[in-house]
Order: structure tokens, then C-alpha cells, then sequence
């Protein structure tokens, strides 16, 4: 790993990181009410999604492709340190969960532009939570998440 951390000006999401939020995402070719109550379709995609909704598993991972570029729109928007490669592909990976506006309004943020790289990290784990309970398969997401954001990850 280099010593230096890029701005995100440069930064996208690398290929292992894609599937990452696609395997921690999984599949579904129906529209479903995920464990908050959003319909969700494909690999988590939310937006402009009604029950009764279907897609092949290449329409979503183009749909996953194209939502990932807006959530590294709104990282970028709020982000304003330089992240190494894996911190970077953490924070998309949280972002694509629990949303941009979340994510920018997060202490996860807010430590992070402070320079405290570590404290946000550690924020990940606090987002383990759906509809107000703790849901096991978000605890192990952000262990996952918070592995590869301080660059531990197997």
C-alpha cells in the first residue's frame, strides 16, 4: 500500500470493490421490501423501484454501474480529504447503503474531513441497523467494511 493517499478527483471504484457491494447486496430479479420496508431490486438499487418490478441479473449490474457513479458523485461532494484506494472503496461501499445524504451528514464525515482517519473508519460500525433494530447481516457488512477502510481486509 503507498504511504500517500490520492485526491478523489482521481479515485473510482476499483473492480474488487464492485463486488464487494454486489456480493454484500446480493441479487434479486423482483422487486422486494428490504428489511426497512424499500423496495429494492437487482444489487440494492432503491431508486425509481415499485413492487411488482423485474430485471435480468446484466441489467443490474449495469443499474450497479450506474448508481455506484452517483454515490461516488456525492462522496466526492462531501469528502474533502485525499483517500487511499481501499479507504475509497469502503466509504462507496457504505454510501451505497445507507445513502449520500446519510453518508454526508454522518460523524463518519465529519472525523474523516477532520483528518481523523481512524475515527472514521471506526464510525462504520455504528451503521448497523435497519427499520430501528440491529440486523446480523449489516454487523457483518461493517466489519467488513471498517477491515478494508483501515486496510486490513483479507
Amino acid at each position: 500500500m503507498s504511504p500517500l493517499r490520492t485526491t478523489l478527483a482521481v479515485l473510482t471504484l476499483s473492480a474488487a470493490g464492485l463486488a464487494g457491494i454486489v456480493g454484500w447486496e446480493g441479487y434479486s430479479g423482483t422487486a422486494y421490501r428490504d428489511v426497512a420496508g424499500v423496495p429494492t431490486i437487482g444489487y440494492g438499487t432503491t431508486e425509481g423501484v415499485k413492487m411488482g418490478d423485474t430485471i435480468t441479473k446484466p441489467e443490474a449490474m449495469a443499474r450497479a454501474k450506474t448508481d455506484v457513479q452517483a454515490f461516488e458523485g456525492a462522496l466526492r461532494r462531501c469528502v474533502k480529504v485525499p483517500l487511499h484506494q481501499h479507504e475509497y472503496d469502503a466509504l462507496v461501499s457504505i454510501s451505497y447503503n445507507i445513502g449520500p445524504g446519510a453518508f454526508c451528514r454522518s460523524t463518519l464525515v465529519r472525523k474523516l474531513n477532520a483528518g481523523d482517519y481512524v475515527g472514521a473508519c471506526a464510525e462504520i460500525l455504528r451503521w448497523n441497523r435497519a427499520g430501528g433494530r440491529v440486523v446480523q447481516g449489516l454487523v457483518n457488512r461493517r466489519k467488513a467494511e471498517y477491515r478494508l477502510c483501515i486496510g486490513s481486509a483479507p
